[in-house]
């Protein structure tokens, strides 16, 4: 079990302690020292009660303005790395959404976002998965440069689904068609809580699988992946497995090899018992992505 490290990763917490941050008295994120240094900046919106909980005081109609001049400053101040222009939701425990925010921002306010993988297979003639397709990030990519990935991966930006951002990113990173996505199906949705070095990831990850025929090589549409390499399965989890994945990515190819029994039963029994503190339930991530009927 030890040598799949994402499993780790995917709790690591090495920065020290962090204060819920709450809007509409409900927990939206949370911040860290130096978060809370920075927001002492604006006591006008921010304030931080007596159990070190910091709340927002804004009006809904105004929170989204305040938010884009707050995360323009803490950019400028190198506390917001890998800025992407892209509106990502905030929402609070309730699932309710409370603002628009940025998406490299959401790092620093300790916030919910969702992320959606793709595990692209080959299987043999009675359907067994035979090879995994594997991406190298492009060494220009703003986080985890030149890292190996899934076939597809995707955050999850404001007013999509899951399913349809990951649909979505099919064509722009491997070049799928839609009609080639009717065999997409869903695996279980993965919850980390750690420390990456753009702040606080607090992610629910949505996996999928999809079959592609043999033959069929994936494209590259926006210049986000280096390659894509077929793998056999055996390969294709060694390299998962010692850390040469991206952490989401690793823990989807992991979520692939325990539901379709890859793994010899005696690294598959203790790794399933550590994979299932990772697992959100399924009525709750139901609400971010409904079942297709």
């Amino acid at each position: 079990m030890n040598r799949w490290s994402c499993l780790a990763a995917a709790r690591r917490s090495e920065r020290g302690p962090r204060w819920p941050f709450v809007v509409d008295g409900r927990r939206a994120g949370s911040i860290d020292a130096a978060g809370a240094l920075a927001l002492a900046a604006w006591p006008q919106w921010f304030g931080q009660a007596t159990d070190g909980a910091w709340r927002l005081d804004v009006p809904a109609a105004e929170r989204d303005a305040v938010f884009a001049e707050v995360n323009a400053t803490l950019r400028a101040q190198g506390l917001i790395r890998a800025w992407r222009d892209e509106p990502f939701a905030l929402w609070n425990e309730d699932g309710a959404l409370a603002a628009v925010i940025e998406r490299a921002s959401s790092r620093f306010w300790g916030a919910q976002t969702l992320g959606a993988h793709i595990n692209g297979y080959v299987a043999d003639a009675q359907g067994r998965p035979q090879q995994l397709w594997i991406a190298r990030r492009a060494w220009n990519k703003p986080t985890d440069p030149g890292r190996l990935d899934n076939l597809v991966g995707s955050g999850v930006p404001h007013g999509q689904t899951p399913r349809q951002a990951v649909c979505r990113e099919a064509w722009e990173e491997a070049g799928l068609h839609p009609h080639e996505l009717a065999g997409l199906t869903a695996g279980r949705v993965l919850e980390l809580a750690c420390d990456i070095p753009e702040g606080w990831q607090h992610e629910w990850l949505f996996v999928y699988d999809l079959g592609l025929a043999p033959g069929r090589v994936p494209q590259n549409q926006d210049g986000e992946v280096a390659e894509h390499q077929l793998l056999p399965i055996a390969n294709a989890l060694q390299r998962a497995a010692d850390g040469e994945m991206t952490t989401d990515a690793a823990l989807a190819t992991l979520d692939f090899a325990l539901r379709h029994q890859l793994l010899p039963a005696e690294e598959a029994q203790p790794l399933a018992a550590a994979f299932g503190a990772l697992l959100v339930v399924p009525e709750r991530a139901a609400r971010f992505d409904p079942p297709v009927a």
